[in-house]
């Protein structure tokens, strides 16, 4: 498993829902503390302010699912799968994330900052105005993928593969040009003065 950030153990779990037949199900305003979820299927299920606080998803199927100012706190997921799934003003504060497929995922606003997305492949998956301030995405590869006015500030990008991903609007002064991939990626004028200067240019207007 992908380690934390800092070497934080994941939060223990104290109490199991296993195999659990969600598919299709509307839920609204529940809470979960410290549950770990075994083969959890929410396919074509919808979440509106259910909250998940510490809580550990292994292989749980997330397909075609919508959710809307849910929030998933310092949460594990461990290979589960996310395929066309929407996320609008959730949180994910803190959670981690390994071994997980993101292809078609639709993040829009909320908050990811802390998130743990390591080796993550992104490059089908789309954020919109989604903080992910001092997010983990160490070695991440982004080619083609979307981050769209996102708060990338203080994000751990060492290894990162941004590769014609659209950056535009995005906060990129965590950027290191040199320790990751940039080939083609879209970016504004302004972005680029960013990754000109960190890249030690001297830039002068005139």
């Amino acid at each position: 498993m992908a380690e934390r950030r800092y070497g934080e153990a994941p939060p223990k779990t104290d109490s199991t829902i296993a195999s659990a037949d969600w598919y299709g199900r509307q839920i609204e305003r529940e809470r979960y503390d410290n549950t770990l979820f075994v083969d959890l299927d929410l396919t074509e299920a919808q979440t509106v302010g259910v909250v998940f606080h510490e809580c550990t998803f292994r292989r749980a199927r997330f397909n075609a699912s919508s959710h809307q100012a849910s929030a998933f706190v310092n949460c594990t997921f461990v290979s589960c799968k996310f395929f066309d799934s929407r996320f609008k003003e959730c949180k994910f504060v803190g959670s981690m994330f390994d071994a997980c497929e993101f292809d078609q995922m639709q993040v829009t606003g909320g908050d990811w900052s802390f998130t743990g997305l390591p080796g993550a492949a992104l490059g089908r998956a789309s954020f919109k105005e989604t903080r992910m301030r001092e997010a983990d995405l160490t070695g991440a590869s982004c080619k083609g993928g979307s981050l769209r006015d996102v708060d990338l500030s203080g994000a751990w990008l060492h290894g990162a593969d941004f590769t014609t991903c659209d950056l535009r609007g995005s906060d990129l002064t965590a950027f290191d040009p040199e320790n990751l991939r940039l080939k083609d990626a879209i970016i504004t004028i302004d972005q680029s003065i960013i990754i000109a200067e960190a890249l030690g240019l001297d830039v002068r207007r005139k």
